[in-house]
């Protein structure tokens, strides 16, 4: 039974051929993102095969961005098809502060916001101090993969660059050295792995908790004044930073 289901082909091992099988499937649609496939016993007595077959197969397809498992829940479809990983290489320390020029935001969140505890401790600045908050999915332009979500906090005197043409296609704290005269003198990067929250999940159409890479930036002028934090957050499988140094 499983041999004309699947289509297996001499020579390609049986977790493959399921593997290829199943991504079809949900390539035309048999499963809806977000919605679960059928329990491991209704696949395994389907194809006639083994869990052991079965979840080598689910593996492949957790490994190309397609499902997820959790345990203790449902299998689900998150993609219909591989998600592209964007890479960004750079060949110096300042390289880290921007993003190419084929990505751009899109603005989902803008607002004036007094820090509370726990923002301020993110941030690292005074609780009850006011920012102008952009929240934005950034999206890589040939393809619009959304590769992270951004809450970028800026001084509210600078809240106006937001009505600017190239606003969304231009790296924030360029804007600010533009058009407020204000240069950076120095930067502070921290780099963490957290779990992708409710909102999160949402704007980046992933699971809630799925693995993501933080990257929070921080900005000062030459008086040691901070003026921009953003806060990234990039999902698993979606984006790589590529480094090299030459002495």
């Amino acid at each position: 039974m499983h041999e004309r289901l699947l289509n297996q082909e001499p020579g390609i091992p049986l977790h493959q051929a399921l593997a290829a099988t199943l991504e079809e499937q949900i390539w035309e649609g048999a499963w809806a993102v977000g919605s679960a496939i059928p329990p491991e016993a209704a696949l395994c007595k389907l194809y006639s095969i083994s869990r052991h077959t079965l979840r080598h197969a689910l593996g492949t397809l957790e490994d190309a961005g397609l499902i997820v498992r959790r345990q203790g829940a449902p299998t689900r479809v998150i993609s219909r098809q591989r998600p592209r990983k964007f890479t960004q290489s750079f060949n110096s320390p300042a390289d880290i502060l921007r993003y190419p020029k084929e990505t751009y935001r899109v603005n989902e969140i803008e607002g004036y916001v007094e820090c509370d505890a726990a923002l301020a401790n993110l941030l690292k600045v005074p609780v009850g101090s006011s920012w102008y908050h952009i929240g934005a999915v950034r999206k890589q332009q040939d393809s619009d993969l959304t590769i992270a979500w951004s809450d970028i906090y800026i001084l509210p005197k600078f809240a106006e660059l937001t009505s600017e043409p190239d606003h969304t296609h231009s790296m924030v704290y360029e804007q600010i050295e533009r058009r407020f005269d204000v240069r950076i003198d120095r930067a502070e990067v921290d780099v963490y792995a957290c779990g992708a929250s409710s909102a999160m999940s949402k704007a980046l159409n992933i699971p809630e908790d799925t693995p993501c890479l933080a990257i929070i930036r921080r900005y000062f002028d030459a008086s040691g004044n901070l003026f921009e934090i953003s806060v990234a957050y990039h999902p698993e499988k979606r984006f790589v930073y590529s480094m090299e140094f030459r002495g």
